[in-house]
């Protein structure tokens, strides 16, 4: 048993280290992972690498290939399309919901729009994109829809793949981030349900031209 438990906790470990280079893209879509790379850089025996890369296979980051590696895989026009559908169908609905929105979730985004505005003034991109992340998802918990909760939580890792990638590509996003998510905050201080249905709406619509990038 302690062994066993051991493998497992070693297991984790690959498993936060690898997710979270993907995650804020020190490993980019196309790069080959191999079990020996990871294993001395977590500093593991092979064994709970495989379990780790199993695990995120099944999660859509990699694809393994027998006595080769790991391949990250690059977002896909598909995924990004889908994404960002139902975070549009999701979001605008919830953030009607939250009107009139109590005081805890107002002072909730506040306080997450501050975390925001901190590590974008420290350049730390990653954080940024978590706690932007975590402003959307107060509102979409707030609605009280436990189905739509969890199916805005399966959209977690996705985003923010594509919102640190965003950030790095066009950095003047940043501050304009921080401008629309002030705007639905404002709106739903205001009451006004259509007004912040339609910053959600311009919100994710600029996010969606930029990623799609132009003509598409």
């Amino acid at each position: 048993m302690p062994a066993a438990t051991r493998t497992a906790t070693a297991a984790e470990r690959v498993y936060r280290h690898v997710k979270h280079g993907v995650l804020d893209r020190r490993y980019e879509g196309g790069t080959l992972l191999t079990e020996g790379e990871l294993a001395e850089a977590v500093g593991v025996s092979r064994t709970p690498v495989r379990e780790a890369l199993l695990r995120l296979e099944t999660e859509g980051l990699l694809k393994l290939y027998p006595k080769k590696g790991a391949l990250v895989l690059p977002v896909s026009a598909q995924e990004i399309n889908d994404v960002l559908e139902t975070r549009l169908l999701v979001e605008e609905f919830t953030v009607r919901r939250a009107v009139p929105a109590p005081a805890g979730l107002l002072d909730r985004l506040e306080e997450l729009l501050g975390e925001q505005r901190r590590h974008a003034a420290a350049g730390d991109l990653a954080a940024m994109t978590a706690a932007d992340r975590g402003f959307h998802a107060e509102i979409v918990r707030s609605a009280g829809n436990q189905i739509l909760c969890r199916l805005y939580d399966q959209l977690r890792d996705r985003q923010l793949r594509m919102g640190v990638a965003l950030l790095h590509a066009h950095p003047d996003r940043v501050e304009r981030t921080l401008a629309e998510h002030a705007g639905i905050l404002d709106a739903l201080r205001a009451g006004d349900a259509g007004a912040a249905a339609a910053a959600v709406r311009g919100h994710i619509g600029r996010v969606e031209s930029l990623v799609r990038g132009p003509g598409r």
